[in-house]
């Protein structure tokens, strides 16, 4: 075998099955790569249908071989071999590997179908009418659908809907009738606000800023990001954005900071007791406020359709500031004692975040159109009710200023796929569950369980005592929290005001719980699989911490917090 120098050049040679045509052909030494550019496979086998084009080949051999090799151009030989460390040119390629699965999960998929077509053909019970136990049929396959994903969520969602339609279940119109309520709309139009928040760099900006006033211990800099992240989660209904987007950066890199590594055996520094801080303060956060996490507004859709009352954004601001903050201030804490780190104060963290403030520099224009139009919209939350102006028409007047601004673009506002799959599967389950409510099943089980409950002789507190406990940890089977609210929390509501829970006062115990128990599981709400995904705390930490806050949780909210929903009449 000839060996090629170093470096050689080839303007054209021809093999008898393909002619090689380069413009050069670089070897390197192996510390380097070899680079072959401008090449181009002339086939003459029948096998190769089309030219192939090759640019910048990478190789990293320690050398470059080749059979009865000539460098002058036009010369035919009847054998030609290149070899690199393995990597060759032959007359007859491989066979492409054939192209991975790109539909459903079918384990997951046939579970979805069996749950669905097992309760098709169970007989109807006594008082529930044939269409409602077929909607409650396709309901449960979609919500295992859901908790499984098979397919994305709105595919899924999409599927349960084309399924009530063909099967006469439901006509088009009703089955489609969620898309023409204002909740899903109002989501998708906070998740293009949530894309100019992070796009601007405000995000970042006000949360360096909170860590260079309070980040000079470890306490003061989870305090900081737990305080933050609660102000920033009225402006971004996602909590998985807040999350991703904004906080497990800042994390990640204050850890690495202060010397607390992935795989080194440092974890325990400051790691992991500030991943699971920054995770559980984000489920409290997220109950805080009605924009906090996406599928609180499926809570008060459920409430208006049930008991016919609003839960207006200030109505629940004020319901969870008391318990909220109590929660904020104390979860840090508790798990500081119970999970501490080893590394007590962080000094680097305030200069850390001064250099990134200083790297920002001052506010950008579209950092205070941004500041601006978000102030504008929360106002709006907070005080449209006066100026009859509800939340989805704030939202889009929000939306109008970025647009006009070019702060956000459509084109953007469309790649935000996030948001109309959450529209698409928000609505659908907003359809079935209300339908399901229209042909009578909801207010059947509601009696069944009235019946149960009723019969133990319990107070409306007691009784709703177990409701709530039931439906907390039920979640543990759940890997969203909006599956969750769509499958359980109309027939509890129902169930808890048929035993005597002052109803307005059900629907929002229930709504705030609907956050809290997301901080069950590593899968249980969005911001749970991002800060789990950093690796600081193994799975059964993760669990055996989730379920202690949980208790933490509970006992301040119903504890404190029924005190508090007691001094402002709640019930």
């Amino acid at each position: 075998m000839a060996s090629i120098p170093l470096t050689t050049s080839f303007p054209n040679i021809q093999f008898p099955q393909h002619r090689l045509r380069t413009s050069s052909i670089r070897y390197s030494t192996p510390s380097d790569s070899k680079r072959i550019n401008h090449c181009r496979f002339v086939p003459s086998s029948p096998t190769l249908s089309n030219s192939k084009h090759i640019k910048r080949c990478r190789f990293a051999p320690s050398h470059f071989n080749i059979n009865r090799f000539n460098t002058k151009p036009n010369r035919r030989f009847s054998t030609a071999t290149a070899s690199a460390a393995g990597a060759s040119v032959a007359p007859s390629p491989s066979p492409a590997p054939s192209p991975a699965w790109q539909g459903a999960a079918i384990k997951p998929l046939l579970a979805s179908i069996a749950t669905g077509v097992i309760l098709w053909f169970v007989p109807v019970p006594d008082g529930v009418s044939r269409v409602a136990w077929q909607l409650l049929a396709i309901f449960l396959a979609t919500i295992v659908g859901i908790i499984t994903q098979p397919l994305p969520l709105g595919a899924v969602a999409m599927l349960g809907l084309g399924v009530s339609v063909l099967t006469k279940t439901l006509t088009f119109a009703a089955a489609f009738s969620g898309f023409g309520d204002p909740i899903p709309w109002l989501i998708a139009l906070a998740f293009f606000f949530a894309k100019g928040f992070i796009k601007t760099g405000l995000g970042n900006r006000v949360a360096y800023q909170f860590v260079s006033l309070f980040g000079s211990s470890s306490l003061g800099l989870g305090y900081s990001l737990v305080f933050s992240e609660a102000l920033l989660a009225p402006a971004i209904p996602s909590v998985s954005a807040r999350a991703g987007g904004i906080f497990l950066p800042l994390v990640k890199a204050l850890c690495v900071a202060c010397g607390s590594n992935v795989g080194d055996g440092t974890e325990n520094r400051l790691g992991s007791w500030l991943m699971l801080t920054c995770f559980q303060t984000s489920v409290i956060s997220s109950a805080m406020f009605l924009t906090g996490m996406a599928a609180n507004p499926l809570c008060a859709t459920l409430t208006l359709s049930s008991i016919n009352q609003t839960i207006g954004w200030l109505d629940w601001a004020k319901a969870a500031f008391v318990p909220g903050l109590v929660s904020l201030m104390a979860v840090p804490l508790i798990l500081y004692v119970v999970y501490p780190p080893s590394l007590k104060t962080s000094p680097d963290a305030p200069k850390l975040a001064r250099e990134k403030l200083e790297q920002m520099g001052p506010l950008t224009a579209n950092e205070k159109i941004m500041t601006a139009t978000l102030f504008l919209t929360v106002g709006l939350w907070v005080f449209g009710g006066f100026l009859n102006i509800d939340a989805v028409t704030s939202a889009i007047l929000g939306l109008a200023v970025l647009l006009v601004t070019g702060v956000v673009t459509w084109k953007e506002c469309l790649a935000e796929g996030v948001a109309w799959d959450t529209l698409t599967w928000f609505a659908a389950l907003i359809a079935m569950a209300g339908y399901l409510n229209k042909y009578g099943l909801i207010s059947w089980f509601s009696q069944t369980v009235v019946k149960f409950v009723g019969g133990l002789g319990l107070s409306w507190q007691l009784s709703f005592g177990i409701l709530v406990l039931l439906y907390f940890y039920s979640h543990y089977f759940f890997a969203s929290g909006a599956a969750h609210i769509g499958a359980m929390f109309t027939a509890f509501l129902s169930v808890a005001t048929a035993l005597g829970t002052p109803p307005f006062f059900g629907a929002m115990v229930l709504s705030f719980l609907s956050n809290l128990m997301g901080g069950l599981t590593h899968y249980g709400i969005g911001s749970a699989p991002v800060f789990f995904g950093a690796n600081y705390v193994p799975l059964v930490q993760w669990w055996g911490y989730g379920f202690f806050i949980s208790i933490v949780n509970i006992v301040i909210w119903l504890g404190l917090g029924g005190i508090w929903w007691k001094a402002i009449g709640l019930w």
